[in-house]
């Protein structure tokens, strides 16, 4: 029997869960949800319905996105690929970390009311990314002097914050393939056009109670 991973395909904390889990060739059993008719498995399970949550083999849950991140690290068997994701340096770690936390507790804020500024009617759509600029800035600045965040090897830090880069892109493609950020397009474009990216956004069937889950990771 294989974890469980509830999946929602354009959630960008699921999307930097299920790219984790795909990069290290752990094997999960997903079950993709529509979040407005979640199933009574999860809801079950009582607490925040949310996805992406896992349940490993033991009954263990793992409610968050990087939890289930470090739960993938910790079931991974190529050492060398765990390393290379989050180096054994605390010191690493924790400006990884730093930069994750950021991305979560500040720019996206900042980007659901970019992407939502129809509903935050205090201040303009030009106002919101003006404020997620600020991050955009930090990128450009860090990526211009390697591939990827911390070097030119992919990191956890890496994969953490490019779904949410993906979404501000997207509520105006056209201002961003203009804009001055073109470091950060390019390390974007490295993510969106990566064959882990296409397996990672398959599009699943909505899984019903009683039916089989979806392998995953799997080959094209």
């Amino acid at each position: 029997m294989l974890p469980i991973l509830y999946s929602f395909r354009r959630c960008p904390y699921a999307i930097r869960a299920r790219y984790t889990i795909a990069t290290l060739g752990v094997p999960v059993s997903l079950r993709e949800v529509v979040l407005k008719a979640k199933p009574e498995s999860l809801l079950a399970l009582g607490g925040r319905s949310s996805v992406p949550q896992l349940i490993d083999k033991n009954g263990t849950r793992y409610p968050e996105s990087l939890d289930i991140i470090y739960w993938a690290l910790s079931q991974s068997s190529d050492q060398s690929r765990v390393d290379s994701l989050w180096p054994s340096s605390l010191i690493q770690q924790n400006k990884m970390r730093a930069w994750i936390v950021y991305n979560d507790r500040f720019f996206k804020h900042w980007l659901d009311r970019y992407k939502y500024a129809d509903r935050h009617l205090e201040h303009t759509e030009e106002y919101y990314r003006q404020r997620g600029e600020v991050f955009l800035k930090r990128l450009e600045k860090r990526l211009a002097k390697n591939t990827y965040l911390f070097g030119e090897t992919m990191t956890l830090a890496d994969i953490a914050i490019f779904p949410f880069i993906r979404q501000f892109a997207g509520v105006n493609f056209a201002w961003f393939e203009a804009s001055e950020y073109r470091k950060v397009r390019e390390w974007l474009t490295g993510f969106l056009d990566s064959y882990l990216f296409q397996m990672v956004m398959t599009k699943f069937p909505k899984w019903e109670e009683g039916e089989e889950s979806s392998l995953f990771p799997m080959k094209l």
